[in-house]
């Protein structure tokens, strides 16, 4: 299955601006395809503000988060992959959530579920 992150970025981002807070997204700044400005990480970190009034053109995939901002006065393209996506929070109240730092996928079972699908089932009567 897909990762369930962006679907969850999506809504949670939708949730936050319907109760009239302030989005903010939480990125591990250390992963490589994320495109910040660097002079704005903190140890490995940066906190973005994705409120339409921060931001233009937001555009949340299956893979990325993209959109355009401002960092002192200066534009910027900003691409995070969603994986390097620590969390999404609301700046007034820390409301949101957190994903965890390393989505696996889950692993298949080593034996069949059913011993032998075909085989009656062993049911006694009790009197």
């Amino acid at each position: 299955m897909n990762s369930s992150a962006p679907y969850l970025i999506r809504a949670i981002n939708e949730w936050i601006l319907d109760n009239g807070c302030t989005p903010y997204l939480v990125v591990d700044a250390s992963v490589e395809a994320v495109s910040v400005p660097k002079e704005h990480v903190k140890d490995g970190q940066i906190v973005l503000n994705i409120s339409p009034q921060a931001i233009r053109d937001l555009s949340i995939t299956e893979e990325y988060v993209i959109f355009s901002g401002r960092f002192s006065g200066v534009a910027h393209e900003i691409i995070v992959p969603v994986s390097a996506v620590l969390g999404i929070i609301a700046k007034e109240n820390g409301e949101g959530m957190w994903f965890p730092r390393d989505e696996q996928e889950p692993t298949p079972p080593t034996e069949p579920l059913r011993q032998n699908p075909k085989s009656p089932p062993n049911l006694k009567v009790v009197n």
